[in-house]
């Protein structure tokens, strides 16, 4: 079973996070009421405010990518991964920080790493819960300014 989870779970990291988003992954291996959680956003529930979440992201950094730095741990339903990536913001407006937005095409970069622990149940990922290392990429956007 971990094996099978980790493979669902390497998926979802290529094809979601990846370079090159394919949108049609979350109706393939996302649960219907799947919870997506990061420091940096709102929670978001569902496969259709994911998608919505993805898109408006991508939009606004469209070289958005982000790649595992570890393999990933799996124990039970629950796959652990490590990350790093980021995007430079050359598109529209960008709101969904909860600090704050960003106006149109900034041309900020952001670089950042995190940890994620998924739970996967019956080959469907029915939540997303990462740490990510949002000081560094508020910092980065210029959301927030270092001490």
């Amino acid at each position: 079973m971990s094996k099978d989870n980790k493979a669902v779970v390497g998926r979802w990291f290529t094809e979601f996070w990846g370079k090159d988003v394919n949108l049609a992954v979350i109706d393939e291996i996302a649960a219907p009421d799947m919870l997506l959680q990061y420091s940096l956003h709102e929670p978001r529930r569902g496969r259709d405010d994911i998608k919505a979440f993805m898109r408006d992201f991508r939009a606004a950094f469209p070289d958005l990518e982000f790649r595992g730095t570890a393999e990933l741990i799996a124990e039970g339903d629950h796959v652990v991964g490590r990350w790093e990536g980021g995007g430079t913001h050359t598109g529209p407006a960008f709101g969904d920080f909860l600090i704050g937005g960003l106006p149109a095409a900034t041309g900020r970069r952001m670089h950042f790493t995190g940890t994620t622990v998924l739970k996967v149940r019956d080959g469907r990922i029915v939540e997303e819960i990462g740490l990510d290392d949002g000081v560094t990429a508020l910092t980065q956007l210029g959301l927030i300014k270092a001490a």
